[in-house]
Protein backbone atom coordinates (compact mmCIF):
# COMPACT_ATOMS: atom_id res chain seq x y z
CA UNK A 1 0.00 0.00 0.00
CA UNK A 2 1.17 3.53 -0.75
CA UNK A 3 2.25 5.75 1.83
CA UNK A 4 1.77 9.62 1.21
CA UNK A 5 5.18 11.67 1.78
CA UNK A 6 3.53 13.45 4.49
CA UNK A 7 3.46 10.24 6.53
CA UNK A 8 6.73 8.64 5.58
CA UNK A 9 8.21 11.86 7.04
CA UNK A 10 6.05 11.35 10.07
CA UNK A 11 6.89 7.51 10.54
CA UNK A 12 10.58 8.74 9.81
CA UNK A 13 10.31 11.13 12.91
CA UNK A 14 8.74 8.64 15.02
CA UNK A 15 11.62 6.44 14.76
CA UNK A 16 14.15 9.15 15.54
CA UNK A 17 12.12 10.03 18.67
CA UNK A 18 11.28 6.31 19.67
CA UNK A 19 15.33 5.59 19.26
CA UNK A 20 16.38 8.38 21.64
CA UNK A 21 19.22 9.39 19.00
CA UNK A 22 19.05 13.04 20.10
CA UNK A 23 22.57 14.11 18.15
CA UNK A 24 20.80 12.44 14.92
CA UNK A 25 17.32 14.22 15.49
CA UNK A 26 20.05 17.13 15.99
CA UNK A 27 21.76 17.05 12.70
CA UNK A 28 18.51 15.89 10.55
CA UNK A 29 16.82 18.98 11.97
CA UNK A 30 19.12 21.83 11.68
CA UNK A 31 19.91 20.08 7.83
CA UNK A 32 16.09 20.65 7.53
CA UNK A 33 16.08 23.86 8.77
CA UNK A 34 18.81 25.08 6.50
CA UNK A 35 17.39 23.51 3.36
CA UNK A 36 13.92 24.77 4.12
CA UNK A 37 15.43 28.03 4.30
CA UNK A 38 17.30 27.90 0.86
CA UNK A 39 14.05 26.11 -0.88
CA UNK A 40 12.20 29.54 0.26
CA UNK A 41 15.09 31.76 -0.38
CA UNK A 42 15.88 30.02 -3.77
CA UNK A 43 12.15 30.68 -4.96
CA UNK A 44 10.95 32.86 -7.71
CA UNK A 45 7.44 32.11 -7.45
CA UNK A 46 5.95 34.48 -4.79
CA UNK A 47 2.51 33.16 -4.78
CA UNK A 48 3.81 29.61 -4.41
CA UNK A 49 5.88 31.18 -0.93
CA UNK A 50 3.01 33.26 -0.30
CA UNK A 51 0.56 30.16 -0.20
CA UNK A 52 3.25 27.74 1.34
CA UNK A 53 5.03 29.96 3.59
CA UNK A 54 2.60 29.49 6.64
CA UNK A 55 3.15 26.34 6.83
CA UNK A 56 6.82 26.17 7.28
CA UNK A 57 7.00 28.54 9.75
CA UNK A 58 4.33 26.44 11.53
CA UNK A 59 6.38 23.75 10.90
CA UNK A 60 9.59 25.35 11.73
CA UNK A 61 8.10 26.30 15.05
CA UNK A 62 7.47 22.48 16.25
CA UNK A 63 11.06 22.19 15.28
CA UNK A 64 11.95 24.68 17.90
CA UNK A 65 9.30 23.78 20.07
CA UNK A 66 10.84 20.28 20.25
CA UNK A 67 14.64 21.94 20.75
CA UNK A 68 13.85 24.68 22.56
CA UNK A 69 17.13 25.56 23.50
CA UNK A 70 18.81 24.72 19.95
CA UNK A 71 20.12 28.16 19.17
CA UNK A 72 20.70 27.54 15.29
CA UNK A 73 16.88 26.47 14.91
CA UNK A 74 15.41 29.52 16.92
CA UNK A 75 17.71 31.74 14.42
CA UNK A 76 16.62 29.98 11.74
CA UNK A 77 12.99 30.68 12.74
CA UNK A 78 13.25 34.55 13.60
CA UNK A 79 14.87 34.81 9.98
CA UNK A 80 12.32 32.90 8.23
CA UNK A 81 9.46 35.32 10.07
CA UNK A 82 11.53 38.24 9.40
CA UNK A 83 11.73 37.72 5.50
CA UNK A 84 7.90 36.57 5.22
CA UNK A 85 6.82 39.44 7.46
CA UNK A 86 8.99 42.19 4.86
CA UNK A 87 7.80 40.64 1.69
CA UNK A 88 4.42 39.53 2.18
CA UNK A 89 2.84 40.97 5.23
CA UNK A 90 1.07 44.48 4.81
CA UNK A 91 -1.31 44.27 7.27
CA UNK A 92 0.35 46.41 9.98
CA UNK A 93 -0.57 44.24 13.28
CA UNK A 94 0.23 40.99 11.71
CA UNK A 95 3.60 42.74 10.88
CA UNK A 96 4.21 43.79 14.19
CA UNK A 97 3.26 40.41 15.80
CA UNK A 98 5.53 38.77 13.06
CA UNK A 99 8.31 41.04 13.66
CA UNK A 100 8.20 40.71 17.43
CA UNK A 101 8.51 36.98 17.37
CA UNK A 102 11.24 37.08 15.14
CA UNK A 103 13.31 39.44 17.27
CA UNK A 104 12.44 37.56 20.41
CA UNK A 105 13.38 34.50 18.96
CA UNK A 106 16.99 36.44 17.90
CA UNK A 107 17.64 37.47 21.06
CA UNK A 108 16.81 34.00 22.68
CA UNK A 109 19.27 32.36 20.32
CA UNK A 110 21.85 35.03 20.45
CA UNK A 111 21.50 34.36 24.73
CA UNK A 112 21.62 30.50 24.37
CA UNK A 113 24.46 30.23 21.53
CA UNK A 114 26.62 33.04 22.25
CA UNK A 115 29.00 34.60 25.04
CA UNK A 116 27.63 36.84 27.55
CA UNK A 117 24.60 37.45 25.15
CA UNK A 118 21.25 37.60 27.38
CA UNK A 119 18.82 40.58 27.36
CA UNK A 120 20.97 42.85 24.53
CA UNK A 121 18.01 44.88 24.46
CA UNK A 122 18.17 45.83 27.38
CA UNK A 123 21.55 46.57 28.63
CA UNK A 124 22.27 50.10 29.05
CA UNK A 125 23.98 51.46 26.00
CA UNK A 126 27.82 51.31 26.68
CA UNK A 127 27.25 47.86 27.95
CA UNK A 128 25.66 46.82 25.05
CA UNK A 129 28.51 48.73 22.61
CA UNK A 130 31.07 47.11 24.99
CA UNK A 131 29.67 43.39 23.99
CA UNK A 132 29.85 44.82 20.59
CA UNK A 133 33.30 45.36 20.24
CA UNK A 134 33.93 41.69 21.32
CA UNK A 135 32.44 40.01 18.68
CA UNK A 136 34.61 37.09 16.77
CA UNK A 137 34.39 36.56 12.97
CA UNK A 138 32.42 32.74 13.96
CA UNK A 139 29.77 34.73 15.49
CA UNK A 140 29.10 37.27 12.27
CA UNK A 141 26.10 34.90 11.15
CA UNK A 142 24.33 35.00 14.70
CA UNK A 143 24.67 39.03 14.82
CA UNK A 144 23.56 39.20 11.45
CA UNK A 145 19.76 37.56 12.14
CA UNK A 146 19.79 39.59 15.38
CA UNK A 147 20.47 42.90 13.95
CA UNK A 148 18.06 42.44 10.77
CA UNK A 149 15.59 40.97 12.82
CA UNK A 150 15.70 44.18 15.04
CA UNK A 151 15.54 46.11 11.90
CA UNK A 152 12.71 44.65 10.96
CA UNK A 153 11.14 44.90 14.28
CA UNK A 154 11.80 48.58 14.47
CA UNK A 155 10.18 49.22 10.87
CA UNK A 156 7.19 47.49 12.64
CA UNK A 157 7.32 49.78 15.34
CA UNK A 158 8.17 52.77 13.64
CA UNK A 159 5.27 54.72 15.39
CA UNK A 160 7.27 54.19 18.97
CA UNK A 161 10.56 56.16 19.98
CA UNK A 162 11.82 53.87 22.02
CA UNK A 163 11.73 51.64 19.25
CA UNK A 164 13.77 54.14 16.76
CA UNK A 165 15.95 54.72 19.39
CA UNK A 166 17.29 50.93 18.93
CA UNK A 167 18.56 51.63 15.93
CA UNK A 168 21.96 53.15 17.17
CA UNK A 169 22.11 49.11 18.40
CA UNK A 170 21.47 47.76 15.14
CA UNK A 171 24.12 50.09 13.34
CA UNK A 172 26.85 49.15 15.85
CA UNK A 173 26.55 45.73 14.76
CA UNK A 174 26.28 46.03 11.05
CA UNK A 175 29.25 48.13 11.83
CA UNK A 176 31.05 45.36 13.71
CA UNK A 177 30.22 42.64 10.83
CA UNK A 178 31.87 44.98 8.11
CA UNK A 179 34.75 45.39 9.87
CA UNK A 180 34.73 41.21 10.45
CA UNK A 181 33.15 40.28 7.55
CA UNK A 182 32.88 42.46 5.09
CA UNK A 183 31.47 39.14 2.50
CA UNK A 184 29.09 38.11 4.75
CA UNK A 185 25.70 37.63 2.92
CA UNK A 186 26.85 39.01 -0.19
CA UNK A 187 27.76 42.35 1.18
CA UNK A 188 23.85 43.05 2.96
CA UNK A 189 25.54 44.56 6.40
CA UNK A 190 26.62 47.55 3.85
CA UNK A 191 23.19 47.58 2.70
CA UNK A 192 21.79 48.15 5.40
CA UNK A 193 24.42 51.07 6.38
CA UNK A 194 23.40 52.90 3.21
CA UNK A 195 19.79 53.25 4.26
CA UNK A 196 20.71 54.27 7.87
CA UNK A 197 23.12 57.23 6.07
CA UNK A 198 20.08 57.82 3.94
CA UNK A 199 16.47 58.37 6.12
CA UNK A 200 17.37 62.30 6.76
CA UNK A 201 18.79 64.52 4.38
CA UNK A 202 22.20 66.61 5.58
CA UNK A 203 20.28 69.37 7.14
CA UNK A 204 19.20 66.98 9.70
CA UNK A 205 22.26 64.75 9.66
CA UNK A 206 21.84 62.33 7.20
CA UNK A 207 25.00 61.21 4.99
CA UNK A 208 23.79 60.77 1.68
CA UNK A 209 27.31 60.55 0.28
CA UNK A 210 28.54 57.98 2.99
CA UNK A 211 25.70 56.16 2.25
CA UNK A 212 25.60 56.13 -1.78
CA UNK A 213 29.58 54.67 -0.79
CA UNK A 214 27.72 51.90 1.53
CA UNK A 215 25.04 51.21 -1.64
CA UNK A 216 27.94 50.85 -4.41
CA UNK A 217 30.07 48.85 -1.93
CA UNK A 218 27.59 46.63 -1.16
CA UNK A 219 26.78 45.83 -4.92
CA UNK A 220 30.33 45.07 -5.80
CA UNK A 221 30.42 42.39 -3.17
CA UNK A 222 27.37 40.80 -4.31
CA UNK A 223 28.54 41.09 -8.09
CA UNK A 224 25.31 42.99 -8.93
CA UNK A 225 23.47 39.78 -8.00
CA UNK A 226 21.33 41.48 -4.81
CA UNK A 227 18.86 43.55 -6.47
CA UNK A 228 17.57 45.22 -3.52
CA UNK A 229 20.86 47.00 -2.85
CA UNK A 230 19.88 48.91 -6.36
CA UNK A 231 16.39 49.57 -5.23
CA UNK A 232 17.34 50.70 -1.96
CA UNK A 233 20.01 52.78 -3.48
CA UNK A 234 17.78 54.31 -6.04
CA UNK A 235 14.64 54.70 -3.29
CA UNK A 236 16.94 56.11 -0.52
CA UNK A 237 19.53 57.84 -2.24
CA UNK A 238 18.73 59.00 -5.77
CA UNK A 239 15.49 60.08 -4.61
CA UNK A 240 16.57 61.91 -1.30
CA UNK A 241 19.21 63.95 -3.70
CA UNK A 242 16.53 64.68 -6.73
CA UNK A 243 19.07 62.23 -8.90
CA UNK A 244 16.71 61.21 -11.34
CA UNK A 245 19.37 60.33 -13.81
CA UNK A 246 20.91 57.44 -11.41
CA UNK A 247 17.43 56.60 -9.62
CA UNK A 248 16.51 55.35 -13.45
CA UNK A 249 19.51 53.87 -14.35
CA UNK A 250 19.72 51.87 -11.29
CA UNK A 251 15.84 50.58 -11.83
CA UNK A 252 16.04 49.76 -15.60
CA UNK A 253 19.42 47.67 -14.31
CA UNK A 254 17.05 46.04 -11.87
CA UNK A 255 14.47 45.30 -14.71
CA UNK A 256 16.97 43.66 -17.37
CA UNK A 257 18.58 41.80 -14.65
CA UNK A 258 18.82 37.91 -14.25
CA UNK A 259 16.47 36.82 -11.45
CA UNK A 260 17.70 33.82 -10.11
CA UNK A 261 21.17 33.62 -7.47
CA UNK A 262 21.74 31.37 -4.47
CA UNK A 263 19.84 32.80 -1.80
CA UNK A 264 18.91 35.93 -3.33
CA UNK A 265 16.07 34.74 -5.87
CA UNK A 266 13.28 35.26 -3.91
CA UNK A 267 14.02 38.76 -2.59
CA UNK A 268 15.24 39.48 -5.76
CA UNK A 269 11.85 39.04 -7.34
CA UNK A 270 10.46 41.30 -4.76
CA UNK A 271 12.89 44.11 -5.73
CA UNK A 272 12.04 43.89 -9.66
CA UNK A 273 8.56 44.56 -8.38
CA UNK A 274 9.31 47.06 -6.38
CA UNK A 275 11.73 48.67 -8.72
CA UNK A 276 8.47 48.91 -11.37
CA UNK A 277 6.46 50.77 -8.57
CA UNK A 278 9.20 53.17 -8.47
CA UNK A 279 9.95 53.38 -12.15
CA UNK A 280 6.14 54.21 -12.35
CA UNK A 281 5.97 56.85 -10.08
CA UNK A 282 8.90 58.92 -11.03
CA UNK A 283 7.74 61.05 -12.80
CA UNK A 284 5.07 62.77 -9.80
CA UNK A 285 7.98 62.11 -7.70
CA UNK A 286 11.17 64.51 -9.29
Amino acid sequence: MKRSIGHLFCGVWLILLSSGCSSLIGSVTKGFATNLSNAILDNPDLEMVRAGAPSYLILIDSLVAGSPDNSYLLEQSAYLHSVYAVAFVDDEARSKLLHTKAKRQALLAACKGLRNACELDRRPFREFQTWTEGMKVKEVPSIFTIATSWLGWIQAHSDDFSAIADLARVKLMMQKIVELDPDHDNGSAYLYLGVFETLLPPAMGGKPELGRDYFETSIELSQGQNLLAKVMFADQYARLVFDRELHDELLNEVMAAPLEAPGLTLMNTVAKQQAATLLASADDYF
